[in-house]
């Protein structure tokens, strides 16, 4: 089973550098600020975007 990544919205700053590293996971909403769209779509890439995130917004749902 898949898991699944989660943004802290009131934590992202919106560098874009998850959106970059996994766009197929990750892109910036209409808020500018990282969001998930696609979960499940490569739990490798989501967990480096986890580590590269500058504020740690990103984590896995638990």
């Amino acid at each position: 089973m898949a898991k699944t990544p989660v943004v802290d919205k009131s934590v992202c700053i919106g560098c874009g550098a998850c959106a970059s590293l996994c766009p197929k996971i990750f892109r910036l909403g209409d808020d500018g600020k990282s969001e998930v769209f696609a979960a499940g779509e490569g739990d490798e890439c989501a967990q480096r975007a986890i580590d590269v995130c500058p504020v740690q917004a990103i984590s896995w749902k638990k």
